[in-house]
């Protein structure tokens, strides 16, 4: 049900992208200067797939990872002083280190969706900070 979970989050972030990127358009489209673009950021469904990768597909991945470590162990056990004991200790340290460079890769995805959260949150803050501060020529007609 995770992987489900996390494919529709891809698929919908996905669809939002647009099909092709134009900046500094001379038209008057969404680019460039004093375009009508939109920065689309949308921190619930953010905050969602960071705590999707930390409840679910991390600890899921580290459990599907630990289930190989009994069996493997046996069958070195099994075949020891044979070739074959070699190979699959190897294999399994690969295993190893492909599942450690998943868990770095998982969390810092986690960690660059919630940062995304914040930069653009503080961003949006800043930004609404510095347009209120800008005295307007309907400032005071409280009429």
């Amino acid at each position: 049900m995770a992987w489900r979970e996390w494919e529709e989050l891809k698929a919908e972030a996905a669809e939002q992208q647009p099909a092709r990127m134009r900046l500094n358009q001379a038209d008057g489209g969404s680019g460039g200067p004093g375009g009508g673009g939109v920065l689309g950021s949308v921190p619930p469904r953010k905050k969602k797939a960071a705590d999707t990768i930390e409840t679910t597909l991390e600890p899921e991945t580290r459990k599907a990872a630990d289930v190989a470590d009994e069996p493997t162990g046996a069958a070195v056990r099994a075949f020891t002083g044979w070739e074959t004991a070699t190979g699959i200790t190897k294999a399994h340290e690969k295993w190893d280190e492909q599942v450690k460079r998943l868990m770095g890769r998982l969390s810092s995805h986690k960690t660059g969706l919630r940062g995304a959260v914040t930069t653009l949150t503080g961003a949006d803050v800043t930004t609404g900070l510095t347009v209120r501060s800008v005295p307007s020529g309907l400032s005071g007609l409280d009429g």
